[in-house]
């Protein structure tokens, strides 16, 4: 966010709002900093990311990718296990 102020003669005026609008600038440039905002993340982060991610989704398809009769014995144990409580 910019906020500028400028009053007096036009010239003044305009000397004014652009040296307040530096001003600002520079503070929310340093607030922004000490906010602790991440960085732009690299090719090869993203990468990496993109790579587990991959990785995570092929696991969890391994695991889930159950015919129907495995789920009807999936729901069957754990209403056996609620009801053992």
């Amino acid at each position: 966010m910019i906020i500028g102020f400028g009053f007096g003669s036009p010239l003044t005026a305009l000397i004014m709002l652009l040296a307040t609008s530096a001003i600002s600038y520079v503070i929310w440039r340093s607030f922004r900093k000490l906010n602790g905002r991440p960085n732009k993340p690299t090719r090869a982060e993203l990468r990496r990311y993109y790579e587990e991610q991959r990785e995570r989704a092929r696991a969890l398809a391994r695991e889930f990718d159950i015919s129907d009769e495995e789920i009807e014995r999936r729901i069957d144990r754990e209403l056996d296990n609620h009801d053992g409580h």
